[in-house]
């Protein structure tokens, strides 16, 4: 099983983080190995390497940490958008992205990260069915 929702072992036992770039070094394993095994070649062990981590932490604010440099602040936030856009695939997608991170950052807008529907806060509530007496009829039937 591969991808940032599996756990994986590394050579020492430790487990792998689950986050995006061990799923894509997996992908990118996984793949090498079927072409490799369809072409009768040896199954080489999955290594992760680990190019370093960063996060953001607010509006212009990040928090890298590459080998041994650690950086915060506005150059690490540049770093990650540099590098997220240089993940993505496809020129128009960089630009459309770049754009539209640059569209929020200016306007100061959220971005929605939720998925919702047409579902009311508060439901209203249903009357109660009416149900109507039964007449009694003079000869008591």
């Amino acid at each position: 099983m591969i991808g940032d929702a599996a756990t994986a072992l590394q050579a020492n036992g430790a487990p792998l983080p689950g986050v995006a770039p061990v799923a894509m070094q997996q992908g990118r394993y996984v793949a090498r190995t079927i072409t490799d095994g369809l072409a009768g070649g040896p199954r080489e062990p999955f290594v992760y390497r680990d190019k370093g981590n960063l996060a953001t932490i607010g509006r212009a604010a990040a928090v890298a940490h590459i080998g041994r440099v650690k950086l915060s602040g506005l150059v690490a936030w540049v770093l990650w958008l540099v590098v997220h856009i240089m993940y993505l695939v496809g020129f128009r997608n960089r630009l459309v992205v770049l754009i539209d991170w640059a569209w929020a950052y200016v306007t100061m807008s959220r971005g929605a990260r939720l998925i919702t529907g047409d579902i009311d806060p508060e439901p209203k509530r249903q009357a109660a069915p009416v149900i109507a007496p039964r007449a009694v009829s003079s000869t008591g039937t």
